[in-house]
């Protein structure tokens, strides 16, 4: 991470000191000790080893509207697919080295609740192992869309999970609202590891701007992967593709599915299905041909959401379920269900911050729940073939 990233996640962290937040002021960024906390992540239970191809991918046809001197818009995906071996490949990092360092800096601020020191975020080992060749197949798809603010990286455990079941899963970053995305190198305009733009929550016209952009992040993911050549475009089935995410990336997912007759069921994980005004997106207003699945938690009521889905559960035709898991709240969806409780035990976070987080279920109770019901829905939806 060179000077100007570091100098520029500084200011982005001052800006956050004077916006109105619960979170303390910034600590300075700090090299960890060898005391410093280690998390782990769930081990996914499916029958498949699992490897791991990241994808740097450029849409020269659009600009990105973040950050406009960088002249085209660019994602970040990981393919987590079921494995032929992984026997000299290594298990990949949740965040490389230069994003936890960055991470480090921000996670105060794009999650208030989350310590300022103390934790080590570029130990953790993930259970999907780096260039591990795809074992041959045809693998139905399922595309991931985090929440605003997080990185894809924050659902590891349940795509993990979902590819160790023989899914496909592709994890998607949206640079400009992710909290940092790490590239390959650095181009005019973005650092190596560039960001988030947001200091404070969206407004309407920046709520209205990340989610246009990120339905067609996902369009032009969805393209490239239908150009995708050799031994893992051939095992990827996308006559089978399904969508999920939590947040804006649920909000991502519904819409999607409204859209792009590609996709053929989606989960969304506590996503609004309105504008800020209240405007309703499509996918609530006309209602959906194909299985959407509203999953949220008894933490995240309130009026705009009950609204947004209760339009889309009341058109005709049964296409659309409400689930809800109680004593959770809304980051109970990523990997912090499974990583607040684990800086909550080291006294690294206050109670108060790991219910407002997470809730106060456990996570023996939380990461089952939560990966029983994706595996239930996209099983029934897009179920594994009966030979591989």
């Amino acid at each position: 991470m060179n000077r100007r990233t570091v100098t520029k996640a500084a200011g982005l962290a001052a800006a956050l000191a004077l916006a109105p937040s619960p979170a303390r002021a910034a600590a300075p960024a700090r090299a960890t000790t060898p005391r410093d906390l280690v998390l782990r992540l769930p081990a996914p239970t499916g029958p498949y080893t699992i490897g791991a191809t990241t994808l740097h991918l450029v849409d020269p046809s659009r600009n990105d509207p973040w950050e406009p001197a960088i002249g085209v818009r660019e994602v970040m995906v990981t393919v987590l697919h079921p494995a032929r071996t992984v026997r000299g490949y290594p298990r990949a990092p949740q965040l490389t080295g230069d994003a936890a360092k960055l991470f480090t800096v921000l996670a105060p601020w794009i999650r208030p609740g989350l310590p300022e020191a103390g934790v080590d975020w570029a130990a953790t080992r993930t259970h999907a192992h780096t260039g591990a060749p795809v074992l041959p197949g045809r693998w139905p798809v399922l595309l991931y869309s985090p929440g605003g603010g997080d990185a894809r990286t924050m659902g590891t455990s349940l795509a993990e999970e979902l590819a160790s079941h023989g899914w496909a899963v592709v994890t998607v970053d949206h640079p400009g609202d992710a909290s940092e995305v790490d590239f390959p190198t650095a181009r005019p305009g973005r650092d190596k590891v560039r960001p988030s733009v947001f200091v404070r929550p969206p407004d309407a016209e920046q709520f209205r701007t990340m989610i246009e952009t990120r339905l067609a992040d996902i369009r032009f993911v969805l393209d490239r992967l239908e150009a995708l050549e050799g031994p893992l475009g051939r095992a990827l089935d996308l006559g089978r593709i399904g969508i999920y995410g939590h947040s804006a990336g649920g909000t991502t997912a519904a819409q999607t599915l409204y859209d792009d007759p590609r996709i053929a069921a989606a989960v969304n994980l506590e996503g609004y299905l309105d504008q800020v005004d209240g405007t309703l997106l499509p996918v609530a207003r006309y209602g959906v041909d194909r299985p959407l699945l509203l999953l949220g938690t008894d933490g995240f009521r309130n009026v705009r959401l009950d609204r947004s889905w209760s339009a889309a559960l009341a058109h005709p035709g049964g296409r659309t379920r409400r689930r809800q898991l109680d004593d959770a709240d809304h980051w109970v969806f990523t990997d912090y269900a499974a990583l607040v409780p684990q800086l909550h035990a080291a006294g690294l976070t206050t109670t108060a911050d790991r219910v407002r987080l997470v809730g106060a279920i456990e996570p023996r109770a939380s990461v089952p729940a939560v990966r029983r019901q994706l595996r239930s829905f996209f099983g029934r939806r897009l179920p594994m073939r009966a030979a591989q």
